[in-house]
C-alpha cells in the first residue's frame, strides 16, 4: 500500500516505511514516523556540520585566489582546479525549502469571560444539534470540538459567537472581543482578488504588534514569491489557499480566534509551526480539526459531540477523551446485572477516612503521571519497532512479544488512570 498524507497519528499506526522527497532527492526511512523523525533529525545535524566545514574551505580558497599572482603559478593551477570545482559543488547545493514564518497578536485583552451558554438547544429539522448544553468559557481557553461531520460543530461556534441564535437557552457574550474567524470552505476569500489585495488593509504596509512589514515581504513569510504577489486568488492550489488565509487572520490582531479545519492541505512542518504559535498565543482559540496530533498538541479542553444532541466537555486533548472513554466503557454495568446496589449508609468516622489520603497514598499519587509518562515513552518505543517491516519476516517471535506487551501497556495505562482518577476524587 502506497500513500500520501500529512496526518502524522495515521503515520504512526500505519507506516512501515516512509520514503520522503526532499530537495529533489529520494530517501526511504524504516519504521514509522516517529521512527523516521529521530533519524532526520541526525541527518540534518550531520548536514550542516558537513555544509559549515565545506563553507569555511570555500572561504579559504576564494581569500588565496584573491592574493594574486601566486594563483598564475604553474605549480598552483591544479589549486584553481579545485577551487572551480568547489564553486561548482555549492552552486549545485540545495538549500532546505523555506520555512513560513508566522507571528499572531493577540491585541487588546478580551474581558474574563468570553461566552457563557446556558441550557442551549438547537434543532434542524427532526435531528437534534445540541440539546441543553450549558458551559463558561473564559479568556485563554483553548477548546477543541470532536465530533463527525455534519454533527454540528460549527453551528456551536456561531451560537457561541453570537451569529447564530439557539432555539432555546440563553447565551452571554464577554465584553471588548475581538473575532478572527478561519473558515473550513475558504469563503472569505476573492476568487478575483490578488494576494496583495487579500492581505492589504489599504497599504503596502501593515503592522504586526510592533512590526511593520511591506506585503511582499509578509506574503514572502507564507512562502510566496514576490512575482506571486499580483497573482489572482483562483490560480493558488489548495495548500497556498490555506497559506493566504492564514496570512490574512494573523494580519489582523484578534484576541478570540477560530479556526474551522485549519490544517487541510498543509504540510508537516508549517503545521508544527502553527502548534508553536497558537500554543503560546494568549487569547481565547476555539479549534475544529480531525488531526488528532494537532489537538493533542494545542487544546487544553474538548466539547465532543456524542450523538443525539449530547455535548460533553472533558480536559485535555484528542488522547485525554479517548482513555476517559475507554474507562468509562469498562465501568459501565453488564446489561444482565440491573440489581441495584444495597447502599450502606457511612458513619462520620468512615466518611472522614475516605475524604483524606494517609502517606502511602499521597506518594502513590504523587509518582502516577511519572509512571504514566514512562509506559506512554516505552508506548512509542515498542511503535517504532514494530513499524519495521522486516521484524515479522525475520524474528516472529520477537514480534509477538513485543505486541503482548504493547497490550499489557495499554492495560497497565487504564488501571492507572483509574487510580489516578478515583485517588484524585478524594
Amino acid at each position: 500500500m502506497l500513500f500520501v498524507t500529512h496526518d502524522r497519528r495515521f503515520l504512526d499506526n500505519v507506516t512501515t516505511r516512509i520514503i520522503e522527497l526532499d530537495r529533489g532527492n529520494l530517501v526511504s526511512f524504516p519504521g514509522n514516523f516517529s521512527a523516521y523523525l529521530r533519524v532526520k533529525e541526525l541527518m540534518l545535524q550531520d548536514e550542516a556540520v558537513l555544509n559549515a566545514k565545506f563553507d569555511k574551505v570555500l572561504a579559504q580558497e576564494e581569500v588565496w585566489i584573491r592574493q594574486g599572482i601566486k594563483a598564475r603559478g604553474v605549480r598552483n593551477e591544479g589549486r584553481v582546479r579545485r577551487l572551480e570545482k568547489l564553486r561548482n559543488e555549492r552552486s549545485a547545493r540545495r538549500e532546505r525549502v523555506g520555512k513560513v514564518e508566522m507571528n499572531l497578536e493577540a491585541g487588546d485583552r478580551s474581558g474574563k469571560l468570553v461566552a457563557e451558554l446556558s441550557h442551549i438547544n438547537k434543532t434542524f429539522g427532526d435531528k437534534p444539534i445540541i440539546k441543553d448544553f450549558s458551559c463558561r468559557i473564559q479568556r485563554g481557553d483553548k477548546i477543541g470540538l470532536l465530533g463527525p461531520n455534519g454533527s454540528g460543530k460549527s453551528t456551536l461556534l456561531k451560537i457561541i459567537l453570537g451569529e447564530l441564535a439557539p432555539d432555546s437557552g440563553q447565551v452571554n457574550l464577554g465584553t471588548k472581543l475581538a473575532v478572527a474567524y478561519f473558515d473550513q470552505l475558504r469563503t472569505q476569500l476573492d476568487e478575483e482578488a490578488t494576494l496583495a489585495d487579500t492581505i492589504s488593509q489599504g497599504s503596502d504596509f501593515i503592522e504586526i504588534g510592533s512590526v511593520r512589514k511591506h506585503i511582499i515581504s509578509y506574503l514572502g513569510d507564507f512562502l510566496f514569491a514576490p512575482e506571486r504577489a499580483r497573482s489572482p486568488v483562483k490560480s493558488l492550489s489548495g495548500g497556498e489557499r490555506n497559506r493566504l488565509l492564514l496570512a490574512r487572520l494573523f494580519s489582523r490582531p484578534a484576541n478570540v480566534l477560530v479556526l474551522d479545519e485549519p490544517t487541510n492541505d498543509l504540510d508537516i512542518e508549517t503545521m508544527e509551526l502553527l502548534e508553536d504559535l497558537l500554543a503560546e498565543y494568549d487569547g481565547t482559540l476555539f479549534l475544529v480539526s480531525h488531526d488528532r496530533a494537532f489537538l493533542d498538541n494545542v487544546v487544553t479542553q474538548v466539547i465532543a459531540f456524542e450523538g443525539e444532541g449530547k455535548l460533553m466537555e472533558y480536559v485535555g486533548g484528542y488522547e485525554d477523551w479517548v482513555r476517559v472513554k475507554k474507562h468509562q466503557a469498562t465501568q459501565q454495568v453488564p446489561a444482565g446485572n440491573t440489581a441495584p446496589a444495597k447502599m450502606v449508609p457511612q458513619t462520620k468516622a468512615q466518611t472522614k477516612s475516605v475524604s483524606k489520603l494517609n502517606f502511602k497514598e499521597a506518594r502513590e499519587l504523587e509518582q502516577i503521571p511519572q509512571k504514566i509518562a514512562a509506559l506512554e515513552t516505552e508506548q512509542e518505543e515498542l511503535a517504532a519497532t514494530l513499524g519495521a517491516g522486516n521484524l515479522y519476516r525475520d524474528n516472529p517471535t520477537h514480534a509477538k512479544q513485543l505486541q503482548e506487551r504493547t497490550t499489557a501497556i495499554e492495560n497497565e495505562l487504564l488501571q492507572l488512570m483509574t487510580r489516578w482518577e478515583e485517588l484524585e476524587g478524594r
